[in-house]
């Protein structure tokens, strides 16, 4: 099955990476795509959670020495865009293997998530004991 929205024209370039997807392999159980959908808002969640992370440290005032603080809520930020950028990527490859009948990918950006947050807190709670 092959949907376009006929207010994309057919060189506009919205309607090529979806003809593109839905031309390859056979659809999915709805359920399948809809739980690819749900991953990901979560992602999407996550990566506005981090930037809020970024904005409440950039703003937290006098709790540690300045420098130290914009450099957490730059990366904390950084690392938000970051995962917006990527849960897309990672939405499409998981819908072309739901399509094709092949393996999921692995969810790389996973475990670079969870050392990257250990790791900042650890560096937001060792500056929060010093300037105590």
């Amino acid at each position: 099955m092959t949907a376009t929205d006929p207010a994309d024209p057919p060189d506009s370039p919205g309607a090529r990476w979806t003809d593109r997807l839905l031309a390859e392999g056979d659809d999915p159980d709805p359920r399948f795509t809809l739980a690819n959908e749900r991953t990901f808002l979560a992602w999407i969640r996550t990566a506005l959670a981090l930037i809020a992370g970024g904005i409440g440290l950039a703003l937290s005032g006098h709790l540690m020495d300045t420098a130290l603080r914009h450099g957490l809520a730059i990366g904390f930020s950084a690392t938000g865009a970051l995962v917006a950028a990527l849960a897309f990527r990672r939405w499409l490859r998981t819908e072309r293997a739901l399509r094709r009948a092949e393996t999921l990918p692995l969810p790389a950006l996973a475990p670079v998530m969870s050392y990257g947050l250990a790791f900042g807190a650890v560096v937001l709670l060792v500056a929060l004991l010093a300037t105590r």
